[in-house]
Parts: C-alpha cells; sequence; structure tokens
C-alpha cells in the first residue's frame, strides 16, 4: 500500500464502512460506549460529535458522556463568505434538543459558542476514518478540524475514534496535520500514539 495518497485511502476507507454489516456496526458502537468511563475519567469538559452514517459512535455515547457527570460540547459548522469551512465553534449537548446544521449534521440548538470553546476541553473524541500509530489521521479532507484543533490548550488529549481495522501502521502526513495523542477502537479501547516505546500500548 505504499505510495498511496490520502484521497486513495479515504476512498478504500469509506468503501469499507458503507460494506460493514449493520449488527457488527451497532455492536461495534457499543463497545466503544462501555470504554467510556476509563476514557473520560480526570475529565470536565469533553469535545465530541454526533456520528454520520457508518461513522463509530452513536447517539448512547453521547448519552454516557453527558451522564459521566462532564460538560459534553459537539461542533457547530459554518462556512466562511467565500464558501470555505470555518474553524468549528462549539455548543453544549443535552439530549432531545439537536436541530439540522450543515450538511444534515445534528448540532446543539444553542446558544452557539466560538471555536476558543475548545480550548476549555481536556479531551477532543475527533471522527476519523484512519488513524496511523504516530498520530496522522486522516479525516473526510473537508477542513473542518484542521482549523479547529490547533485552538486547543497544550497538553488536551485528541483522540480518534475509529474501527480496529482503522488503526493503521502509517499514513501520508501533510504539514497542517495535528497529531493524535490516542485512539478509541471497539476492541482495544483507548491506545496511546505517537511514542515509540508506547506503540500499540492499551490504556487501562
Amino acid at each position: 500500500m505504499a505510495g498511496r495518497t490520502k484521497g486513495e485511502y479515504r476512498t478504500a476507507a469509506l468503501a469499507a464502512r458503507r460494506a460493514l454489516p449493520e449488527d457488527v456496526r451497532r455492536t461495534e458502537s457499543m463497545k466503544l460506549s462501555e470504554h467510556l468511563a476509563g476514557v473520560v475519567r480526570g475529565s470536565t469538559t469533553v469535545c465530541a460529535y454526533w456520528p454520520v452514517g457508518q461513522e463509530p459512535g452513536s447517539p448512547d455515547l453521547l448519552d454516557r458522556l453527558a451522564g459521566a457527570g462532564v460538560t459534553v460540547l459537539l461542533p457547530v459548522a459554518a462556512l466562511g463568505a467565500d464558501g470555505e469551512p470555518r474553524p468549528l465553534g462549539w455548543g453544549e449537548y443535552r439530549p432531545g434538543s439537536l436541530v439540522e446544521g450543515l450538511f444534515g449534521i445534528r448540532e446543539p440548538a444553542g446558544p452557539a459558542l466560538g471555536p476558543e470553546a475548545i480550548a476549555t476541553s481536556d479531551l477532543v473524541l475527533v471522527p476519523a476514518l484512519a488513524v496511523a500509530r504516530d498520530g496522522v489521521r486522516l479525516g473526510r479532507g473537508a477542513g473542518f478540524y484542521d482549523r479547529t484543533l490547533p485552538l486547543c490548550a497544550p497538553g488536551t488529549r485528541l483522540v480518534a475514534v475509529v474501527r480496529d481495522a482503522e488503526l493503521v501502521d502509517g499514513l501520508p502526513r501533510e504539514p497542517h496535520d495535528v497529531l493524535m495523542t490516542h485512539a478509541l477502537t471497539p476492541a482495544a479501547g483507548l491506545v496511546r500514539l505517537g511514542d515509540p516505546l508506547a506503540v500499540g500500548t492499551v490504556e487501562c
């Protein structure tokens, strides 16, 4: 697979997700939710996301987060006057109060917080099509998270939520890529990334 571009990896990852049986997706989402208690331990504010299509995760995962005594923020996407993605805004997650936002993605009805609200979070759950063991993340290519993650406070845990097969040995890296600190997968749980001595290490 050497020499693949991000676009080629993206096409393959999306095709694999579309082929995933629904019962497998549900089981994996349940396992992700079961890992949450350990993942959010010590956190007071968590930035998460509403899963779209075959993305790992579920509304139950968000409800468990909200029930764990932490403030849960969900992204609010917007385009600039030039049609380019802007850094993500945020809104507090309240079960049953989401509305349809840009691209049909569910988001908090309000009040809206600015992009800088991500700096109040000590844990960010980041949607990804794949993540490499050195921390390079493969997103959908729109650029919303590329513009947003640099606003995080130093030391924030950046956790790419992926299927087990989507934690890979390597991906192409670009100058704007913000490295993930961890991956969260259904079988392995929370996996620390980036440290050569800790590659593949599962955190409890």
